[in-house]
């Protein structure tokens, strides 16, 4: 990372370097050989042309009584220039000596009119002075930039090496003013996605290990036991309630699998085509399929008679069947939904008057294969209903809540009425 800051660092200033010596270089060939300060003395040397030579002499000692800007009249043979400049009639040509004075000369006719030594402004080196302050100050502004850049960058570095070596909880914590913020987002949402991830995996090798081995179990001890009832003289009626409890450790593993396949194609963040649906209709249709599964009613509390949707209808149906089937185990007396809508939202919300959820359970309850410590109704399930809730209503941008105390259990669905592809 060191190397990566000193190239970018050297980059930076040498460019700035290069760049403005570049410009100078141009500014002092095109403007400063041009300076409009020197047409007077193109002007003179042209008026002067008009007149005799023998005339010129006298003229300049007249102008030349105040002494303040030297000017002779020289033949060619007495000046040398570099082999660059050359004399012209309508070009002033500059010479600086080593002493810090300077001559213009520019030709007249057949002779050279040279004005000076004119003392150079002592000023003028302050120039060189303030351009090196001035490549200072650029080269100070690109480390100002460069270094928290940098640091960031070994910071992000750093954790990219932790989180490779299985440091699951790794995140980066920069500041806002950080030019690498989003980066840091974006890996922070990476790390929890893949975290979630192995939490998951590790969930799914604890369910498969648990849940599958009991009816897994039962029926190796089935099978062991099977040639005793399949007996010529072996009761017909035991017989048959073997097979039937075999088929029931069957159908709880192939259950097992469905959720755990649902689950995961949940997963997925694939988008999948949104069709039109009327809520109302689809909660009436699972009220109609689900009543016959048990006595206790289903009542439907709202004041909207149909409230059409964008989205994916199965899986907003599988949401509500799962409340459905989970108020149906606990419910004493009676299961109230309950639907009502924002300008923006749509609320649903599926209770309950059974026992309450613990609360050391509340926080958990959405959790893969998490199951409450209540025996209450023989706790069954896998512990993925719930958590296919949660990512359905993920998958719609929305969230699902629970309340629970003596009186009531409330599960609450809440999405938005246009899910933003």
């Amino acid at each position: 990372m060191k190397r990566l800051f000193i190239s970018l660092y050297l980059l930076l200033s040498l460019s700035f370097l290069g760049i403005g010596w570049t410009l100078d270089s141009l500014w002092k060939k095109n403007v400063d050989e041009n300076n409009p300060l020197d047409a007077p003395l193109v002007a003179f040397a042209q008026l002067l042309t008009q007149l005799p030579e023998e005339s010129r002499h006298d003229y300049l000692e007249v102008l030349t009584t105040d002494n303040q800007l030297p000017l002779n009249l020289l033949s060619p043979d007495q000046i040398a220039l570099a082999k660059d400049q050359v004399l012209t009639p309508n070009h002033v040509v500059t010479t600086t000596t080593s002493e810090g004075e300077q001559f213009q000369f520019i030709q007249v006719g057949e002779q050279v009119l040279m004005a000076g030594p004119i003392e150079i402004d002592p000023r003028a080196d302050l120039r060189n002075l303030f351009t090196l302050f001035f490549y200072l100050s650029l080269a100070l502004v690109a480390l100002i930039w460069v270094g928290p850049l940098s640091r960031d960058l070994s910071i992000l570095r750093k954790a990219t090496k932790d989180f490779g070596e299985a440091k699951w909880d790794t995140r980066i914590n920069l500041s806002n003013r950080s030019q690498v913020k989003p980066l840091a987002n974006t890996f922070n949402e990476m790390a929890r996605h893949i975290s979630a991830l192995i939490e998951n995996q590790k969930h799914l090798s604890n369910a498969v290990s648990h849940e599958i081995r009991t009816p897994l179990a039962r029926l190796k001890f089935a099978l062991a036991l099977m040639p005793m009832y399949c007996q010529p003289d072996s009761d017909e009626q035991k017989r048959q309630d073997f097979l039937n409890e075999m088929q029931l450790d069957i159908k709880e593993m192939e259950n097992l699998l469905q959720e755990l396949l649902t689950y995961a194609s949940l997963e997925s963040q694939r988008e999948m085509p949104l069709d039109e649906y009327d809520l109302i209709t689809l909660i009436n249709q699972s009220i109609k399929r689900l009543s016959a599964l048990s006595e206790t009613p289903i009542t439907l509390h709202t004041d909207i008679e149909t409230l059409p949707l964008f989205g994916e209808p199965a899986l907003i149906e599988r949401a509500l069947q799962n409340l459905l089937t989970n108020a149906q185990r606990f419910a004493r007396h009676q299961i109230l939904i309950e639907v009502s809508q924002t300008q923006q939202r749509v609320t649903l919300s599926v209770s309950n008057d059974g026992e309450p959820i613990p609360e050391v359970d509340l926080p958990k309850v959405f959790e893969p294969f998490y199951r409450s410590q209540s025996v209450q109704n023989g706790n069954k399930g896998h512990g993925l209903g719930l958590a296919i809730i949660k990512r359905i209503m993920q998958r719609h941008q929305g969230e699902v809540n629970v309340t629970s105390h003596p009186a009531q259990t409330r599960f609450t669905l809440s999405w938005p009425k246009k899910r933003q592809i």
